[in-house]
């Protein structure tokens, strides 16, 4: 219903506003449109343009409407190339080699760009790309006056998303749901210099210099923008908070990586960030929430459909946990003009090609220093059957002289899985010898009869030594580091349905049996409740009885009639 509303207030704003717009002639409305049409910048006007017939005013209008359409599509074709570029640009990361206060060293993986820097720059001149075109082109062409296209682009996409975007945001969410403004502090530097915009534009226009921009007008409103950038990154960091000190003094050796004043990839000189136990930077813990939303994903897609094949249990949490993940303004308008240009769905060809374990893509990519030398999880997620008893985790170390010998040590951690009731425990020391790249360390799932929900557990790796290498390497741990397990219980309550939908009877019969099927699982007594309801059959007696009671299930019962 509020949808509905919504488009009906569009659409009715688009109506009312060539009504009201036009001109009153001797204080009447004039009996007809009065039409002026000039020569456009690009489209001429079709010639001649008065004493013509209603079919050939009809005819031109599609080739005017078609010709634009095709200009529109080039405009948006341009600006969506140029947003991918930017996205390419402001997501580009760094590795940072960590070292803990107990000697173990980490690679973390940073992001040079500041979220909010990015979104407020590149990606705002990426996803406002269309409407500076159309602005510039036609500010040029008429000679750096004004025209009706572009001040009305800009001002009217601004007052757009300033109110209708931010309202229909507010009034689509479900009932009974919240949704919070992640950034809170750098909202409000943003909404307010938002407001001061049109005040600013107000004061140039109709108070300082009527109907003109001077120079020294342009230059302070431009001045303006470096000027937002900073306090939105002075809110987004709290750099001026004391309270928030430990914080920032933990994300010091990020912020200085990101920065440049340290060459970590070169090693040069050693550097060590003593990081206190139990204390996660924010990129570090980054994986580990990944980890978590694809475990909950998965319990998630179970419940919904218990008997899903594997593969595609997998492939539906890999979308999921895709979608859920934070998109830019550029990103949503990239995804609206491929679909207009049938280049297709932005998250649907991510699911193919993005998978969840983060070895393949950004370590191959990433540039290291020959003497380093990788040790990670291949892949970083595994999901099992309860009754698969042993199974392989597979670890893998990628770079640095690989004739070196190298230990790294291994164990289990409970998730809501629990050592010897759910998994047996593994704790030891791999050891990778000369040629090695890969190593497996064998868990081993307990099988029982009894209902579980699907649980998880993690292993770790930990404490790598260099034990002989000719050339000097240096050992170092990646994402994944940690691998998850994820077990879904075979012993499933059951899934539960009719063996036939339409069942087709005599209206002599005394009694129709109906036969109920139970699938996908069938351990536990299960109380089922039934009842009649009305189609075009009356009940009450009239052509049914009225019927209510419960079925139950016994346990490893499949069918009950």
């Amino acid at each position: 219903m509020k949808e509905r509303i919504i488009i009906i207030v569009l659409f009715l704003s688009i109506i009312v506003e060539p009504l009201s717009a036009e001109k009153l002639v001797n204080g009447t409305c004039p009996s007809s449109l009065r039409t002026f049409c000039y020569d456009g910048i690009i489209v001429p006007m079709w010639r001649p343009s008065t004493g013509i017939t209603a079919g050939d005013k009809a005819a031109r209008a599609i080739v005017y409407f078609s010709a634009l359409m095709y200009l529109f599509l080039g405009v948006s074709i341009i600006a969506d190339r140029f947003m991918a570029a930017i996205e390419v640009i402001t997501s580009q990361e760094k590795e940072v080699i960590v070292r803990r206060k107990n000697g173990e060293t980490q690679t973390i993986s940073v992001r040079i760009w500041n979220e909010t820097v990015s979104n407020l720059t590149l990606m705002a001149l990426g996803s406002s790309a269309p409407e500076i075109l159309l602005s510039v082109i036609e500010i040029i062409g008429k000679n750096f006056e004004a025209g009706d296209l572009g001040p009305g682009t800009i001002v009217g996409s601004a007052a757009f998303n300033l109110f209708v975007i931010i309202g229909v945001c507010i009034i689509v969410v479900p009932d009974g749901q919240i949704r919070r403004i992640k950034h809170l502090s750098v909202f409000f530097i943003t909404s307010s210099w938002s407001l001061f915009a049109y005040l600013w534009m107000y004061l140039i226009i109709a108070v300082f210099t009527p109907g003109v921009v001077e120079v020294w007008e342009a230059l302070l409103t431009f001045i303006f923008f470096p000027v937002i950038v900073i306090c939105a990154y002075i809110a987004d960091t709290k750099i001026f908070f004391k309270k928030f000190l430990k914080k920032k003094y933990r994300a010091t050796a990020l912020m200085k990586a990101a920065n440049g004043d340290l060459e970590l990839t070169n090693h040069t000189e050693e550097v060590t960030y003593s990081l206190t136990d139990g204390e996660l930077l924010a990129e570090e813990s980054e994986f580990d929430r990944h980890r978590m939303d694809y475990v909950d994903a998965i319990k998630e897609i179970r419940k919904r459909n218990p008997n899903i094949g594997m593969k595609e249990l997998e492939e539906l949490a890999q979308m999921e946990v895709l979608n859920k993940g934070p998109k830019s303004r550029a990103y949503y308008r990239m995804q609206a003009t491929r679909q207009l240009t049938g280049s297709g769905n932005v998250i649907k060809k991510a699911k193919v090609e993005r998978r969840m374990s983060f070895d393949d893509n950004r370590l191959t990519t990433e540039t290291y220093p020959p003497h380093v030398q990788r040790f990670f999880f291949n892949p970083g997620h595994y999901t099992v059957m309860e009754n698969v008893g042993t199974f392989p985790v597979t670890v893998t170390r990628v770079g640095g002289d690989m004739h070196a010998v190298v230990s790294v040590e291994y164990f289990t951690l409970d998730g809501t899985a629990v050592a010897e009731e759910d998994y047996e425990p593994v704790k030891g020391v791999m050891l990778f010898s000369a040629g090695e790249t890969h190593k497996q360390i064998m868990i081993t799932i307990i099988d029982d009869d009894i209902f579980e929900e699907d649980e998880h557990f993690a292993v770790h790796l930990s404490n790598l030594e260099v034990k002989h290498s000719k050339t000097k390497i240096e050992p170092v741990l990646v994402d994944p580091m940690v691998a998850t397990i994820m077990v879904l219980d075979d012993d499933h309550f059951g899934v539960f349905q009719f063996e036939v939908t339409d069942l087709t009877v005599s209206e002599s019969c005394e009694f129709a049996e109906v036969k109920v099927q139970r699938v996908s699982g069938c351990r536990g007594v299960v109380r089922l409740p039934y009842q009649t309801s009305e189609g075009t059959a009356k009940g009450g007696g009239k052509d049914f009885e009225d019927t209510v009671g419960y079925i139950e299930f016994q346990n490893d019962q499949t069918e009950f009639a």
